[in-house]
């Protein structure tokens, strides 16, 4: 389902200053596949999430999805690439702090302007799903950073997406809340989505249903 190809990231800060956040990495993922991307911050697996994403592209070499090269898409067919492909899981959950649990969950809907009932009826399925229905007027600087989380996987799983992306994110959850995410993942992966995570938890390295733990290191794949 991902092909990187060859691929190689070389940011230039300035004129005598060029940082490789990737060294010409080849990776194969397969739908329905969880894949774990683990290593140090700056090694590289965040980089890999926005080349997937189609948030940066490669210095040089292809990434292709679905039989389709990303890696060269203009800025609008790769905000629409996105928004019918991705679902994304940050950090730092991304959410905004001054709306209600149903508007930021709402959020991805909104360049396609879907019919008001349609979008609510997607609205009480995910957050059924996720456990957040009781706190759907609550405005989300007034949660918990469990219920923001769930908050953040029910945002990403609105448009329904083949392909979650989540980047480190059990940075910052207390080991109960990393396990119960590690649940909610496992219930993802049993709907056939293709999940990649970047993450340095040990939680995640030996999982029973990962596919695959794949090491980062300056920029190379290293395992």
């Amino acid at each position: 389902m991902i092909k990187i190809k060859n691929v190689s990231k070389i940011y230039t800060i300035n004129k005598n200053n060029t940082v490789t956040a990737l060294n010409n990495i080849d990776l194969n993922f397969k739908e329905g596949e969880l894949i774990v991307l683990k290593g140090a911050s700056g090694s590289g697996k965040s980089t890999i999430l926005s080349l997937i994403a189609a948030l940066s592209k490669p210095t040089t070499g292809e990434v292709i999805v679905d039989d389709k090269r990303i890696s060269k898409l203009p800025d609008r067919f790769a905000s629409l690439y996105r928004r019918e492909n991705i679902g994304f899981i940050f950090q730092k959950y991304n959410l905004i702090p001054t709306l209600s649990v149903q508007k930021n969950i709402l959020l991805p809907l909104v360049p396609s302007n879907p019919d008001e009932q349609e979008a609510q009826k997607k609205l009480e399925i995910v957050m059924k799903k996720f456990n957040i229905s009781h706190k759907k007027d609550a405005i989300v600087r007034n949660l918990s950073g469990g219920e923001q989380q769930r908050v953040a996987i029910a945002r990403a799983h609105i448009n329904d997406p083949k392909i979650i992306i989540a980047d480190e994110p059990t940075a910052n959850l207390d080991e109960k809340l990393s396990i119960h995410f590690i649940e909610i993942l496992k219930e993802l992966k049993s709907t056939n989505k293709t999940i990649i995570v970047a993450t340095h938890d040990p939680l995640f390295f030996d999982l029973d249903f990962v596919d695959k733990v794949i090491e980062v290191y300056n920029g190379n794949i290293v395992s």
